[in-house]
Order: structure tokens, then sequence, then C-alpha cells
């Protein structure tokens, strides 16, 4: 979770980022989708978005019943799920 000058990210969001799509949507799957709820709540931490780590901790509980079909239809049609 280390910054660089330039503000980019490193570590867990830059490990995620450069991941291949297929894993990316594999990672939208209901057991799955934790690890992108993880990626909001560091994301949020990294960039200091406290929208984003609130949302990324709502994303654990609901996402294993609902959140996991936005995140694949987002994925599907944007390239990433929504708010990362």
């Amino acid at each position: 979770m280390d910054n660089n000058e330039n503000n980019k990210k490193t570590g867990f969001c830059e490990a995620i980022d450069s991941l291949p799509f297929w894993l990316k949507l594999i990672f939208c799957i209901p057991a799955l989708d934790i690890i992108w709820a993880i990626y909001r709540i560091i994301k949020g931490v990294e960039t200091s978005n406290a929208v984003l780590i609130v949302v990324g901790i709502l994303w654990i509980f609901p996402g294993s019943v609902i959140c996991w079909l936005v995140d694949i239809v987002t994925m599907l049609i944007n390239g990433k799920p929504i708010l990362t």
C-alpha cells in the first residue's frame, strides 16, 4: 500500500490491476467476490476515499447475495467492476 511521489497505486491494487481479464472475471463469482471488496477497501485507503472504503466494507456482506452480479455485468461492459 505504498504510494510513490506520483501518487501511483502500488502493492495489492497494482497486482490485481495487472491480472488478465479472464481471471478478474473469475474473481466476480459469488465466493470470490470478496477479493473485489478488499480491493475497494485498500484502494479507498490508498486514495483517502471514504466512500470507497464504506462501499468496500458493505460489499463484503451483500456481495455474496447480489453485488457479484453487478460486478460481472460491469466487468463485461466496462472491463472492470463498478467502483474500482
